[in-house]
């Protein structure tokens, strides 16, 4: 009987320590979702990205056209519309900032550019709630890329069309 006992607590303490196979998989699942996490911050906190995003806020506040410019890709989307002519807009075009100006938008891309910016695909996006698929966001939305190692400004659009 003296023996039983400690046997009897040692497989208990021994058990009790084994995890089930859905704990393993939870605890795997939630330090991959660190990571991830982990590493998306590292890319929107990153020194350079802040500097373009600071840059860019200045730029668009102040509506300095010049700078923009220089900021936005080549190929910068301003419009979900299809252009019938088979030319994509371009940040070297007036149809920009035309654009901008006549349908008063500078404010609201101000606006989206203050959110936080979140990774979505190639991009970091803004708002936050775009990147996420469940909420269906359809306003507007700015995007920025990584192009050739220097942040651009890729687009600013409204989803409804």
């Amino acid at each position: 009987m003296k023996i039983i006992v400690p046997i009897l607590l040692a497989l208990a303490v021994a058990l009790s320590g084994c995890r089930t196979p859905s704990a393993k998989e939870k605890a795997k699942r939630a330090e991959l979702n660190k990571k991830t996490e982990a590493k998306l911050r590292e890319e929107s906190q990153d020194v350079d990205f802040q500097a373009f995003i600071g840059r860019l806020r200045k730029a668009v506040a102040a509506r300095d056209k010049e700078t923009l410019k220089i900021m936005m890709t080549e190929n910068f989307g301003y419009k979900l519309e299809p252009n019938w002519e088979g030319i994509g807009p371009t940040a070297e075009s007036p149809g920009v900032f035309q654009y901008w100006d006549q349908q008063n938008l500078w404010i609201e891309l101000d606006g989206i550019l203050s959110e936080k910016f979140v990774k979505k695909g190639a991009f970091m996006v803004a708002p936050p709630q775009f990147a996420d698929p469940s909420l269906n966001y359809d306003g507007y939305r700015a995007g920025i890329r990584r192009i050739n190692g220097s942040w651009k400004f890729a687009y600013f659009v409204n989803g409804r069309t």
